[in-house]
């Protein structure tokens, strides 16, 4: 018998593996989860033994009606039935507001509002700020002037240059009495044990977002908070795309240049940023959270930009983000202008942009020539020449790699947050947005847009439909990943 087993090993494990690969298959159809999705899986499954079934055991575990979601959505609810009251605006500013400024992009409000519980604040200041560097000039200084609290949620937080800077900040504020609670995503994040213990020890209260141990290593690895807010006594809040890291920091003499946009908001706006700031460190602590005045202080903010947060993850019921970035899409009327380092979308998406296109509407697609992914790169360039019959004009960036995610629609309407065009981004990541309803802010980031375009080239269609068919196979390989990446 043993003999038997040990001259035809291989030939047992080949058995049990496409045992296991029907019982999954199974599995995967009964979700009814997308067809795309569910296809790549059993491709995986069915012609890469083994490695197909450690890949489905890592990423494809469905997570969104899970019970740690479900207890987190349940928290959500209830902090947000709590605090409510505290984010609704007066139904005047909102009827004057809709009179003289949103006209059909009402929509998103309420969109936003019924779906994602996203107030509209109306009082708040918002500060477009380009690339690491000018980033990390004002947090810094913003930190260090905190009276009562710090709020930090990072995807990365690397304890390198500015992450070291970053650290000693929070270590010496916990010392003088301001409560720095800092929550960092397991998989980005790279903190060394000294400088964690050194956290500890001052005071500094943090915690891993879903971390991923041995013998605890499942599919977990695949929830990700992608969320970069920070939170400075309740009237200072940041979200956008930079990560405390010296990547994102283009130094003087550096090899490379990260091209990136983040927000600095203070105002009604920076109530919702607390909630959804709170409500994660209920789910990473496993504490309550008492509601303190000081998280919600009552200070007047003279500018009117109006403004709703968009978060959106596994734990809630609709895609919410996604949903935005559509209607935005099909209602738009002159343009949209949408830069993203990652551009696999879904059908929806794709949908959307080629419609306005071919109603009239000029869109504009801005991603990266280089991609720090090989993967991802191809599987973007396979959905470049649907959107070039469309007539969508696309600009890659080749003077470094453009990492910011934002859309402006009609001079009325951006967005910036953590959100890419992928379907990681859609369903699976936790990300957060900051919602835009204003001309001056819509106009800047336009500016923006049009300045990263001197650092880009079209793609010229004739060209590129005569591209490699080595290259064309490799984007068609790479699609097949699309829903997995």
């Amino acid at each position: 018998m043993l003999s038997f087993l040990s001259n035809n090993i291989w030939g047992i494990l080949i058995v049990i593996n496409y045992l296991l690969v029907i019982l999954t298959a199974f599995t995967v159809l009964t979700k009814n989860i997308n067809p795309t999705k569910t296809i790549s899986y059993i491709i995986v499954l069915v012609f890469f033994p083994f490695f197909g079934l450690v890949v489905y055991y890592l990423f494809g575990q469905e997570y969104r009606k899970n019970k740690i979601f479900n207890r987190k959505h349940l928290l959500n609810q209830k902090m947000i039935a709590e605090v409510s009251t505290r984010l609704t605006p007066d139904k005047r500013e909102i009827k004057e507001l809709k009179d003289d400024l949103l006209d059909e992009k009402i929509k998103l409000v309420k969109l936003l509002h019924s779906s994602a519980n996203s107030p509209l604040t109306i009082n708040n200041d918002v500060q477009i700020i380009k690339n690491g560097e000018n980033k990390f000039k004002v947090l810094l200084v913003d930190l260090k002037k905190a009276k009562t609290h710090i709020h930090m949620e990072y995807y990365i937080l690397r304890d390198d240059k500015i992450g070291t800077q970053v650290i000693d900040i929070l270590c010496d504020k916990a010392k003088e009495g301001v409560q720095v609670r800092l929550s960092i995503d397991d998989v980005g994040s790279s903190i060394s044990r000294k400088n964690k213990n050194r956290m500890t020890e001052s005071g500094v209260e943090w915690y891993s977002f879903m971390p991923v141990l041995f013998p605890g290593f499942t599919g977990k690895m695949n929830y990700r908070n992608h969320r970069k807010i920070v939170i400075i006594d309740g009237k200072i809040g940041y979200i956008g795309g930079i990560n405390v890291s010296d990547t994102y920091i283009n130094y003087e003499g550096s090899d490379s240049y990260w091209r990136d946009t983040h927000l600095r908001i203070t105002g009604d706006a920076v109530k919702s940023l607390q909630i959804h700031f709170l409500m994660t460190w209920e789910f990473v602590s496993g504490k309550k959270v008492e509601l303190e005045e000081s998280f919600f202080p009552k200070d007047a903010c003279e500018e009117s930009v109006a403004l709703q947060i968009a978060a959106s993850g596994p734990d809630s019921d609709w895609a919410n983000i996604m949903e935005v970035i559509f209607t935005a899409i099909v209602t738009a009327e002159k343009y949209v202008y949408l830069t993203t380092p990652y551009f696999i979308p879904n059908e929806q998406i794709i949908t959307a942009l080629q419609v306005a296109s071919k109603s009239g509407v000029d869109v504009r697609l801005l991603i990266p020539k280089e991609s720090d992914s090989w993967t991802t790169k191809h599987a973007t360039n396979s959905y470049i020449e649907c959107l070039l019959d469309a007539n969508i004009k696309i600009y890659r960036y080749y003077k470094g790699f453009i990492h910011a995610k934002t859309i402006v629609v009609d001079d009325v309407f951006c967005t910036v947050g953590t959100t890419n065009m992928d379907y990681r981004s859609f369903n699976i990541n936790f990300e957060i947005n900051a919602i835009i309803y204003n001309k001056e802010k819509s106009l800047e980031l336009k500016s923006h847009f049009f300045e990263d375009l001197n650092d880009s080239e079209a793609i010229d269609k004739e060209r590129w439909l005569n591209r490699s068919k080595i290259e064309k196979f490799k984007e068609s390989y790479c699609r097949l990943w699309a829903p997995l990446l």
